[in-house]
């Protein structure tokens, strides 16, 4: 039975369970995707032994070349999911997904294993990038922001899910069953989904030709742009290397400005960028990532180097953010629905910026429930503004853009919690929290004191930049006004 069709409005009256299908279809993918992302990371120390292979060679691009795919494709790819349909692309990713899956999963080598990761990257992709898409299509008006509330939702259990999974998996089994785990479950979802949701691929007209010099262009700055981003805290942001990498990206990214606007069918048509409900929504969702992510990258150093937190307990503590967004993300998306997004997608960075403040302000003597509140309010805020926000995105262009608008949406989710990473280890470096915390970490004999002082210090002011940082979000979130979809 293929229940969602091709239609003006893909669901009747009477098909309401046909738009919970293609929400069930999705959450398989963004749950599978984002736990993966996380899932990786505890198991890196075991991949490393296996492999006979150091930390910090080549054991780093089993991750790296999963993030450095998506950022270089997602565009590319919501692009052509306007082309030649959503479903097709959705699809072929979980496949491309799960293939890459298993490849990982019966790695022979390191290198084997590093460019499995970047093919299942790619699939990731194509799921991420159209998953937004799949939703907006599917759901009416008055019930996507609870619909793209709960798939916040999703994201939110898998991206929590993973450290604890991927290590239980790794201690009872072996790291091959963390990529294992993804087969069975992509091969059901697909099955599923070419049963209910298949459509045909739509090339059909002169209107759909595709611009591969604007895909590459676009392609290689991101990877750079990401690949910068990756090695910069380690070799360096001023070393030459780095330097050369973001220059390189930078051009690129201006040649590619230049290349769309003399193209009759561009990858990114910039004329999107006039509504200016789509261009702040989309700026304020980078600041939300830029300035809330680094909660996740720096409150382990703080928990384990500071309070010598063991890692099971920190995740634990940790594991308060997530479950919050699980919670709320859903309820603020369908008030979106009811009162509109400005408002609450405001108000939901002024929480945060709240909780940013009250982070800034902990120290070595902070009780439990002295650090798990500010998590739960900076959870709570982040949920408040991401789900109405992101339901501003996607309704506020045209049925023929929804398709880039979800990569948009995917683009600055991802550029943003890279930039939010090398942002804040930048600064809490500099500062010397990290050798700080390091000399703690070891209990060394030195008077503890003074690197106590270092480390508080440069963990306030890496949170207050973020701070900062959320609150320019709200102004971009209060000015943009209410704008209509765009003709084209």
């Amino acid at each position: 039975m293929n229940i969602f069709g091709w239609k003006a409005s893909p669901f009747s009256e009477e098909e309401t369970a046909g738009k919970w299908i293609v929400f069930g279809m999705v959450s398989i993918g963004v749950f599978m995707g984002t736990l993966d992302a996380s899932i990786v990371n505890i198991s890196l120390p075991k991949i490393s032994l296996f492999f006979q292979a150091p930390l910090s060679g080549l054991v780093e691009w089993v991750i790296i070349a999963y993030l450095i795919v998506i950022a270089g494709t997602l565009l590319t790819l919501g692009r052509l999911s306007d082309m030649i349909g959503r479903e097709a692309i959705w699809v072929t990713g979980l496949a491309v997904f799960t293939v890459g899956s298993a490849l990982c999963g019966a790695a022979p080598s390191l290198l084997f294993l590093v460019i499995s990761r970047g093919f299942q990257g790619l699939g990731g992709a194509m799921t991420m990038s159209v998953s937004p898409a799949m939703i907006t299509h599917a759901f009416p008006s008055g019930e996507r922001g609870k619909a793209l509330g709960l798939i916040g939702a999703v994201v939110a259990v898998g991206t929590s899910a993973g450290p604890t999974l991927g290590g239980v998996i790794t201690q009872a089994l072996s790291w091959r069953w963390i990529f294992y785990i993804n087969v069975p479950i992509g091969i059901m979802g697909i099955i599923a989904a070419i049963r209910l949701l298949w459509e045909p691929i739509r090339i059909s007209s002169a209107k759909k030709r595709f611009d591969p010099v604007g895909a590459a262009l676009l392609s290689i700055s991101m990877t750079l742009l990401m690949l910068g981003m990756s090695f910069g805290r380690e070799a360096g942001w001023v070393s030459s290397t780095i330097v050369w990498i973001f220059a390189t990206a930078a051009v690129l990214m201006v040649t590619f400005v230049l290349v769309e606007r003399r193209m009759a069918h561009p990858i990114v048509a910039l004329s999107i960028f006039r509504n200016r409900l789509f261009s702040a929504a989309l700026i304020s969702s980078f600041l939300s990532f830029l300035s809330i992510f680094a909660v996740m990258f720096l409150m382990p150093f703080y928990l384990e180097d500071l309070l010598l937190f063991q890692p099971g307990h920190a995740c634990l503590v940790l594991t308060a953010v997530p479950l919050t967004i699980s919670s709320v993300a859903p309820l603020s998306g369908w008030l979106s629905d009811r009162f509109g997004s400005q408002v609450l997608s405001s108000l939901g960075l002024a929480v945060a910026s709240i909780g940013l403040f009250f982070l800034s302000r902990l120290t070595q003597q902070a009780s439990l429930f002295g650090i798990i509140w500010p998590l739960i309010v900076v959870g709570f805020g982040q949920a408040l503004f991401q789900s109405p926000n992101n339901n501003a995105i996607m309704s506020s262009v045209p049925e023929n853009r929804i398709g880039i608008a979800s990569g948009f949406l995917a683009t600055v989710r991802v550029l943003g919690q890279g930039f939010s990473v090398a942002l804040a280890g930048a600064i809490f470096t500099s500062m010397g929290g990290a050798q700080a915390g390091a000399v703690l970490a070891r209990n060394t004999a030195q008077p503890a004191g003074p690197f106590q002082n270092a480390f508080v210090h440069a963990f306030h002011v890496a949170l207050l930049t973020c701070m900062v940082i959320a609150s320019i979000g709200v102004f971009t979130s209060l000015v943009r006004g209410q704008s209509r979809p765009t003709a084209n």
